[in-house]
């Protein structure tokens, strides 16, 4: 195991295997996290989200996010991890579209399921890039360019599996209209019922639809999509944590720091020390 650290010791850039760390103990690291596992079956926690696995699949975390693996049988996995100071996802959208994708979606699962001839094609890239950081003089521009190529792969598969004719689960309009309508009216909205009347929908079928579809109560949706937007704002921008706060309809700055440690874990300002700020903050204007 080798890692490219920033000068306060964060992990720009690493690759762990199986006997590097423990994810069957909930963990949480200060970057992404790009887990290959080749073999076995599971259960991957992610926040509040419970999604069953089979191996071949990619899972993905954003940074501090909570995760564990709940194994089902012996598993091996590779773990690639970058940080938003090495390789910033919105800054690269357009060369590639992993943000909203596979990192930063609460809609849909945080994984991808490679075929075979895929999972190779992938597991070579990981090796190839396990090698030039095992080297004396590692070259973060060939490294960058692994790392960007790895996503964009793995963003093509996801794409094409969410195709209508490749989809594993049956479309549910309602649930589509919803998570659009929480989109609109996060800042306002923050009881489940009150997405269910637009919808012309009892609490009760709602409730029961959402879970089904999305693998998360509307609750857990709801506070996701404030805290997504609120980790948008700490590492996409400059404002104060306070500003934030109002930006979110929280009047209260402490109110708005104990609502996400709550559900993050960290502080607002722990978050964004450790995530770092963004390029894209001062390409705003």
């Amino acid at each position: 195991m080798k890692n490219i650290l920033s000068a306060t010791k964060e992990v720009l850039l690493g690759i762990k295997h199986t006997e590097d760390h423990d994810l069957t103990i909930p963990t949480n690291f200060s970057c992404y996290n790009v887990i290959f596992i080749t073999e076995g079956a599971g259960v991957y926690h992610a926040d509040f989200g419970k999604f069953n696995f089979t191996a071949p699949v990619i899972l993905f975390s954003t940074p501090l996010q909570q995760i564990c693996i709940e194994r089902e049988s012996a598993f091996e996995y590779t773990m690639l991890q970058f940080h938003g100071d090495f390789y910033c996802i919105e800054y690269h959208k357009a060369q590639v579209s992993c943000n909203g994708l596979l990192f930063n979606n609460i809609y849909i699962e945080p994984s991808v399921s490679p075929t075979r001839k895929e999972a190779s094609d992938l597991d070579r890239l990981l090796n190839d890039m396990d090698e030039e950081l095992m080297t004396e003089f590692a070259d973060e521009t060939i490294l960058r360019a692994y790392l960007q190529l790895f996503l964009a792969k793995t963003s093509s598969i996801k794409i094409r599996s969410m195709k209508p004719e490749n989809a594993l689960t049956e479309r549910d309009e309602q649930m589509e209209k919803f998570s659009k309508l929480l989109d609109a009216h996060f800042l306002e909205l923050h009881k489940p019922n009150d997405y269910a009347a637009l919808l012309a929908m009892t609490p009760n079928n709602f409730s029961k639809r959402c879970s089904r579809h999305f693998k998360k109560s509307p609750s857990v949706l709801i506070q996701e999509r404030i805290i997504l937007e609120a980790k948008k704002k700490l590492h996409l921008t400059r404002m104060s944590i306070k500003e934030v706060a109002y930006s979110l309809n929280f009047y209260d700055e402490f109110y708005f720091s104990r609502f996400f440690k709550k559900f993050t874990k960290v502080s607002p300002q722990i978050f964004r020390e450790k995530a770092g700020i963004s390029i894209i903050a001062d390409l705003a204007d």
